[in-house]
């Protein structure tokens, strides 16, 4: 594992990188040998590479629970207010890294590896991803725990400790394959069990209404085991928590049914409990209602709450009780934020505790439930609203059950007071859906729940008022606020792209990583031209360096001139890939045409998970691979364009791919991606976007101005009006020779000759039932493809461009959304204290 860099290239690596200098560096190394003494087994002297992996990690960790113990020291003597952020997904990626660029360690771990003799790159790439999420709303999770403890804020992740996180792809005859993702297989380095903090969680049982108030009996107890990793902010000494859920069985599990036989049975029998952590759902943007996922959605939500709950009433404060007994405060103490519906069962379970257990009045608990519970929605497609089946809550959560009809009845009662004799607005603002199956509303028990209901991006938050939660909004339009989607800067820059990073800092200093919106600072070197060829430098490096991760992997020789075009997020058929084929056979049409004309070459890069289930997102990925296919294996092609399917795509893939992409496709149908982060990560990094005004472009558009993306298609009025009018496929497969030639290509088996009618769904999906609406917008995505070449013919005026959006980027911080939920939500001021080292005395 010998180090790849020269002896002068690593004197360049003094910069942002960690300017915690090389005086640690000999405690980094006497810290790892002696980690990597105790890490290897007696009989085995030969370290392996996971072995200098796990001795840096716990090297690494060495600097962590210091501060990590001071922090929560800070906290229990303070007692500030708590943020409670609860998500049934934490799409963590890799931590050792990460860890190092928040302590400043990265320089001096580089320098000690290197003098081990060993490359700190492999070593950071043995790290299995934390992948316990699905896309963008576990990632932003993520970004938001690493945004908050850069801030300041006392605050707590909650949520699942899956055994196994999202599935590993795997593309076998241009199929996706799952595997299971065994991430804890080798152990985690970053976790610390903590079972003296383990809780119990009641299922299924029957309710009693006793003259002493209502008892849930004869139910079935699951333990919830929790691990804690901690989460560093940026060189503030701050480590907050993020705490997972493990399920375990009691230790009688079952055995009392089994007292007069079969012992073995009933210990076999305990992995029914500890099923409820095994495995993460694999939907995006779905609503699959399976009980042992609402199993989950509670069980996180009982052990979280009683954990809150425990901290409130021993917290230290004023006075000198040990125990705080009035819950009149618990709103101050307290922010619960809601990531989504999946965790909206916190609201009945906060009611169950302080009017079963604490015995506080229904008013007053409704009204501290509402005021510590706030609600982020992240989607309006009608298939992802979750509605759980009431028969099912009736056997799993009966208590909760009579609770919800409770407050829905309340809720009823003062919307009839104010629209007396409309009946049909109290069965669209229902909590309870009738109907053949009787439905609960996940999403309306959050609204009316919550003192604070957001949206993602503020063309979704307009949507949500006007249309998903009209009634609701017209009702409270007080509560309904917009929380822009934010990445953090340290994953999304410093540590994914050093290169881009250094050459910024030499030019505006430190001050943006805390602070993107020193970016701006940028605008004034647009026309700077050896500014301009160090961006174009820097980006043609990590093409450079992608390309021979692409060759290496795919066997498939890259042009490293070519434009890299990137279509990287789940698959699913409002993202519209299917554009994006469309657009590469119609460019293959064109070069087979005229072989002799000039064209811009290109690597198109599309990759993403389809839902096991998802018959034609797996449709979509077949049909990519197979256009790879035939296209990369022209002669009349040659480098002019390649097709590559970006296998297994994750966090530590995106890491490599954003830095090294040129165009950022981002061609979601008007008003149905909520926000997208992916969108602003590319900007971030210096690709230059198309897409359609839908979600947090909309606003890139305005703080880089609309001429420096290209923006085509439809607007979420025009989709209107064409649902008014009623959408007709025809037409556009008529009407446009291309798309017909492209259209008949894929439905007759050119591009599967071995089976002709394999895509046969897919085209009657496009010519018959597509929803997305792909030929509406084909002809008008094809002319801005046009323009992405002429501007990439010319270098400079491309640069200038990226500058541009670069420079603009700063709105979409995480640190400025966090900022805006702490004070406009939470109650909340971040603050830039920082707290004194461990080996500084407190004060």
């Amino acid at each position: 594992m010998a180090k790849a860099l020269t002896d002068s290239e690593r004197q360049k690596q003094i910069s942002v990188r960690g300017l915690a200098g090389l005086g640690d560096v000999a405690e980094v190394r006497k810290s790892f040998n002696r980690h990597l003494h105790f890490t290897l087994v007696k009989d085995r002297n030969v370290a392996t590479p996971r072995d200098y992996f796990f001795a840096l990690a716990y090297t690494v960790r060495d600097h962590l629970v210091g501060r990590w113990i001071r922090t929560q020291q800070h906290y229990y003597e303070r007692d500030p207010k708590r943020i409670y952020y609860l998500s049934l997904e934490f799409y963590m990626g890799r931590t050792l890294q990460n860890t190092m660029v928040n302590l400043g360690l990265q320089t001096a771990c580089d320098e000690a590896t290197y003098q081990l003799g060993l490359d700190l790159e492999e070593l950071e790439e043995i790290e299995e991803d934390a992948g316990l999420g699905n896309g963008g709303l576990g990632r932003l999770a993520a970004c938001f725990l690493d945004s908050m403890a850069t801030l300041g804020l006392a605050a707590y992740g909650y949520g699942i400790r899956y055994e196994f996180g999202i599935f590993n792809q795997k593309i076998v005859n241009g199929w996706q394959v799952e595997e299971a993702d065994d991430w804890l297989r080798y152990g985690n380095p970053w976790e610390k069990a903590r079972p003296e903090y383990m809780l119990p969680v009641h299922f299924y049982g029957r309710v009693e209404h006793t003259p002493d108030g209502v008892l849930w009996l004869d139910t079935q107890v699951v333990l919830a085991m929790p691990y804690d990793t901690p989460v560093p902010g940026y060189k503030n000494n701050t480590v907050n928590t993020m705490r997972l859920w493990s399920a375990k069985a009691p230790n009688d599990f079952k055995l009392k049914d089994f007292n007069v036989g079969d012992y073995i049975e009933a210990v076999l029998d305990r992995n029914l409990a500890e099923n409820i952590s095994r495995v993460l759902y694999p939907n995006d943007n779905f609503f699959e209602g399976k009980e042992l996922r609402l199993k989950q959605e509670y069980f996180v939500v009982a052990a979280t709450l009683q954990d809150i709950i425990r901290r409130f009433k021993s917290s230290r404060f004023g006075c000198r009780d040990p125990v705080r007994t009035c819950f009149d405060t618990f709103p101050d103490k307290v922010a619960i934020q809601l990531n989504d519906t999946h965790p909206a069962l916190s609201i009945p379970e906060l009611m169950r505790i302080l009017v079963d257990v604490e015995k506080v009045d229904w008013d007053k608990a409704w009204e501290i439930t509402k005021k510590t519970c706030a609600y982020t929605n992240h989607t309006v497609l009608p298939e992802a609203l979750e509605r759980w089946p009431v028969s099912m809550f009736e056997k799993l959560l009966p208590r909760h059950l009579e609770i919800i009809y409770t407050i829905n009845q309340r809720h009823l009662d003062h919307v009839a007071a104010l629209f007396p004799g409309d009946v049909d607005r109290l069965r669209r603002m229902s909590v309870i859906e009738e109907g053949d199956c009787k439905r609960i509303n996940m999403a309306h028990l959050c609204v009316i729940g919550s003192h604070a209901v957001n949206g993602v991006a503020r063309i979704h938050s307009e949507i949500v008022k006007q249309s998903v939660f009209k009634d609701f909004y017209e009702l409270e339009p007080e509560k309904f606020q917009n929380k822009t989607n934010g990445i953090t800067p340290r994953r999304w820059l410093l540590l994914c792209n050093p290169g881009l990073a250094d050459i910024i800092v030499e030019r505006i200093g430190e001050g943006f990583l805390t602070d993107l919106s020193e970016l701006k600072k940028l605008l004034s070197l647009v026309d700077d031209e050896a500014f301009i060829r160090d961006i174009a430098k820097i980006k043609q490096e990590n093409k450079l360096k992608f390309s021979a991760l692409l060759e290496k992997d795919y066997k498939v020789k890259i042009n490293p001139a070519s434009m890299f075009d990137v279509h990287v997020k789940r698959i699913h058929e409002y993202k519209r890939q299917l554009l994006n084929c469309l657009h590469i056979i119609t460019l293959y049409n064109r070069i087979k045409k005229d072989p002799a004309k000039a064209f811009v070459p290109r690597t198109v890069m599309i990759g993403g998970k389809a839902a096991p289930g998802y018959h034609m997102a797996k449709m979509i990925i077949k049909l990519v691979t197979s256009i790879g296919d035939v296209v990369n294996h022209d002669p009349v092609v040659g480098d002019r364009l390649k097709v590559i399917f970006l296998e297994n795509y994750r966090v530590s893939l995106a890491e490599k791919v954003i830095p090294a992409a040129d165009l950022s496709q981002q061609i979601s149908t008007a008003g149905t991606e909520a926000s997208g982060t992916g969108n602003m990560k590319f900007m971030l990094n210096g690709a230059l976007t198309i897409g359609t005004m839908d979600g947090a472009n909309v606003e890139m558009a305005e703080e880089a101005g609309e001429e420096n993306l290209f923006i085509f298609g439809m607007r979420v009025e025009d989709v209107e009006a064409l649902d008014q009018k009623g959408y007709n496929a025809r037409e556009f497969y008529e009407r446009l020779p291309e798309l017909r030639q492209a259209v008949d290509q894929i439905s007759s088996g050119f591009f599967s000759p071995k089976d002709p009618d394999c895509f046969k769904d897919v085209v009657n999906m496009l010519m018959y039932h597509d929803r997305f609406k792909v030929f509406a917008d084909y002809e008008a995505y094809i002319q801005c493809q046009a323009q992405v070449d002429q501007l990439y013919r010319n270098s400079k005026e491309w640069t200038k461009k990226v500058i541009k959006n670069i420079a603009c980027s700063g709105k979409f911080s995480s640190d400025r959304t966090i900022t805006e939920y702490a004070r406009e939500i939470w109650g909340v001021e971040p603050s830039d204290l920082q707290i004194p080292p461990p080996n500084l005395p407190k004060d």
